[in-house]
């Protein structure tokens, strides 16, 4: 498109600083309307795999990502009970070489930090609700008060589902944890349950766990609640004793509803499209959302710097993504990701920077597509 083509990103999530910064750096007016009146270390962690690392590079954050974060040497699936391992991704320089990048484990807080550091001083507006987008036929001019969302605009008001699971989190200091210190990232497994738990700094001094337990029904609105610590270390009655010492060193408890939407293959509508979970909510059983959504802004942007018009740009955006995105959606409601042997090298291999954009998909880099 033309480089005097101004463009608006609503939201200030892991796809929208991607999206803005690459698109700056393809020579385009951006701005970010947020709705929050600015960004604190709030939140959880999160796991990204090489196939974010080497989006990062193209805004030479790559090395301050993984100087931020904590490089496991290993991803470690474990049964709750009796501590056996059920698969092991080593990541050491054969597997870095192998997928083209590093596996860190950040703070979301800190990542958003660092995603801010390629845009343009005041790129990021906050306190921006959106109301709606007027058309103008030779633009767009978005309107803020309410806190109406873009997903809306495109898709209609459609409310989220319960999927019968709560995750109670928690983020602690380290020394908290009694005896040998815990692996650096490992996911334990249960029949109706499992836990995620992994440092999250370079110095390993700070841990966080989060699980997903059963849940017979939500009667919030979706925003977390404070949650009862000696439930959350009840729910762990018959782990493993290393999986007991993390759980029982955390204090505060936050817990979450985990929500997600039927799939819906429309992302685009005019000259509004959407990313990340607003167009493919992702349940977080792959530990896979955050790295859709990276990818998400890295094909988005080029896109939008090769093609003419948002309507082609857009449509091959979504003809590159959407079966991708279904391989993650339906991978993430299997639950079934490193459970066992898997093949790992379609996902983390992925680079969203020179995927050809005059096709679709290879089907090779999205095996479990159903056509």
């Amino acid at each position: 498109m033309d480089r005097g083509t101004r463009i608006a990103v609503l939201g200030a999530g892991l796809a929208g600083l991607t999206a803005a910064g690459l698109l700056q750096r393809a020579g385009f007016a951006v701005a970010v309307y947020e709705q929050t009146p600015g960004f604190s270390r709030i939140g959880a962690g999160i796991i990204l795999g090489a196939n974010v690392s080497k989006v990062l590079r193209r805004l030479d954050l790559e090395d301050a990502f993984a100087a931020t974060g904590i490089r496991p040497d290993a991803f470690l699936s474990r049964a709750w009970d009796s501590g056996e391992q059920l698969y092991r991704l080593d990541f050491d320089a054969d597997c870095e070489s192998r997928f083209g990048g590093p596996f860190v484990t950040i703070h979301r807080a800190d990542l958003h930090q660092l995603l801010q550091r390629p845009l343009v001083p005041d790129t990021i507006r906050f306190g921006h609700k959106l109301s709606g987008i007027e058309d103008r036929g030779d633009a767009l001019t978005p309107r803020f008060e309410n806190g109406a969302r873009a997903r809306e605009l495109v898709l209609g008001k459609e409310g989220p589902r319960f999927i019968g699971r709560s995750a109670p989190r928690a983020v602690f200091p380290a020394v908290r944890i009694k005896g040998n210190p815990i692996d650096d990232c490992t996911k334990w497994w249960a029949p109706d349950r499992h836990t995620l738990a992994y440092y999250m700094t370079p110095d390993r001094q700070e841990v966080y766990v989060m699980a997903a337990l059963p849940c017979d029904r939500w009667d919030g609105d979706g925003s977390p609640v404070k949650g009862d610590r000696d439930e959350f270390i009840a729910a762990f009655d018959t782990a493993h004793p290393d999986l007991k010492r993390a759980v029982e060193a955390t204090e505060d408890v936050t817990v979450w509803p985990i929500y997600d939407r039927p799939r819906n293959d429309t992302w685009h509508k005019g000259r509004v499209v959407l990313m990340g979970d607003a167009c493919h909510a992702v349940r977080p059983f792959m530990a896979a959302g955050g790295s859709a959504a990276i990818e998400d802004a890295a094909i988005l942007s080029r896109c939008i710097a090769e093609f003419d018009d948002p309507a082609t740009a857009f449509a091959r955006y979504t003809m590159i993504r959407i079966p991708r995105v279904a391989d993650i959606q339906q991978i993430s409601i299997a639950n079934s990701w490193m459970h066992g042997p898997t093949e790992t090298d379609w996902f983390f291999g992925y680079d969203a920077c020179t995927v050809p954009l005059d096709r679709a998909m290879p089907e090779a880099l999205c095996p479990n597509l159903q056509r």
